[in-house]
């Protein structure tokens, strides 16, 4: 299939809501390694509660006629590098989100608003820091 850039646009317009873009960017995010999960507010954990699956939990969109804004609040797991983890998000976020809604992100925050740390882990350093 060939793209022509030389096509008159018609007058035609495609809105994409923010919510379909929270979940585009939620969904990509959720794929990166050593992240836990998103994290969202009351409303999301509501709808968790009752058995609805939220892929656009802990994300919030702004957007224009032709750019958007990402913020995500995550979790990661213990033990890993922020800040790689939060870089891999961002790419993964805007390529995502650019490839699937030819939209222009502007940015991509990425709020670190916990850390899951396995039981397992907290047992090993109890027992090193008893001995």
């Amino acid at each position: 299939m060939q793209e022509t850039a030389n096509m008159e646009p018609k007058g035609d317009k495609v809105h994409i809501s923010e919510e379909v873009i929270a979940i585009i960017a939620g969904i990509a995010a959720s794929g990166i390694e050593n992240v836990t999960s998103l994290s969202g507010g009351f409303t999301d954990g509501l709808a968790s509660m009752l058995g609805r699956k939220n892929y656009g939990k802990g994300v919030k969109v702004q957007t224009t006629e032709r750019e958007a804004a990402i913020e995500l609040s995550i979790i990661v797991e213990y033990g890993c590098k922020i800040h790689l983890v939060a870089r891999n998000i961002q790419n993964k976020v805007r390529e995502s989100v650019e490839n699937m809604t030819d939209l222009k992100v502007t940015e991509v925050a990425v709020n670190v608003v916990g850390v899951n740390v396995e039981k397992e882990t907290i047992s090993g350093e109890d027992a090193r820091t008893e001995s």
